[in-house]
């Protein structure tokens, strides 16, 4: 869209009209009519909507090649931790982030404390809507055929999609890279893990009592503890 600011203060004159009927029945259909202009500024030739019109209408709403060339767009350099980036409207970032020491949240009747913990090197794939999340055992050498691991934590179906819960994701359509990444790793550990899904545990032994035994301690996060998913990092850049 133009930037009008420098024109404030010229006089613009209406040209045209749009009234949206809507149908009441079941499938909310709408009806648009066109309205001219007269000199005088009031509406007059109604008319249904145009394909002329519509696309005249539609060009002048269109935004997208904006919010194209804002969305996912570093500030700078490429960051080394990501590994791929489709910035389109409805596109999606993939990155990673080292073994780290974080702090994590529970619900009261899982029994286990609140407080910071190791945990693995973990793989990212966020859109602005959702977020995926993989575990990596190694992160220092990363190529399409890196095998991925379930992550090993609660809210986390096992396709690797998480459940943001109550969380208000809230991610502009113009984010740049360096936000986004930020923003959902927030997201996520903000929020409070409360259970698994489906029977799907993602660790090879109780995950209850793996992060009892991690949390407001020095223990590093056993990497043996992690399960294959069976895909690898070419299957999330598809």
């Amino acid at each position: 869209m133009n930037d009008i600011t420098t024109t404030f203060g010229t006089l613009y004159h209406p040209v045209k009209a749009f009234v949206v009927y809507r149908h009441e029945a079941t499938d909310k259909s709408i009806y648009i009519e066109s309205y001219d202009m007269d000199n005088l500024g009031y509406p007059t030739n109604a008319h249904p909507l145009s394909v002329k019109e519509s696309q005249a209408l539609a060009k002048a709403l269109d935004c997208s090649n904006e919010m194209k060339r804002s969305f996912l767009k570093p500030a700078g350099l490429l960051p080394k931790n990501v590994l791929y980036i489709n910035p389109d409207h409805n596109g999606y970032a993939v990155w990673h982030t080292p073994q780290q020491k974080v702090n994590l949240l529970f619900v009261d009747n899982l029994g286990i404390p609140d407080g910071m913990a190791n945990i693995p090197a973990l793989l990212w794939k966020a859109t602005k809507e959702s977020l995926y999340i993989y575990a990596l055992k190694n992160d220092t050498e990363l190529d399409e055929q890196v095998s991925l691991y379930h992550a090993p934590f609660f809210n986390i179906y096992n396709d690797g999609k998480v459940c943001m819960g109550t969380v208000k994701v809230k991610i502009s359509p113009d984010c740049p890279l360096e936000t986004f990444m930020q923003q959902w790793e927030h997201y996520f550990f903000n929020s409070y893990f409360s259970h698994l899904f489906e029977a799907h545990n993602p660790v090879n032994e109780n995950i209850v009592q793996l992060w009892q035994s991690l949390v407001n301690s020095r223990r590093k996060f056993p990497l043996k503890a992690l399960i294959k998913n069976g895909l690898t990092i070419k299957h999330i850049i598809q």
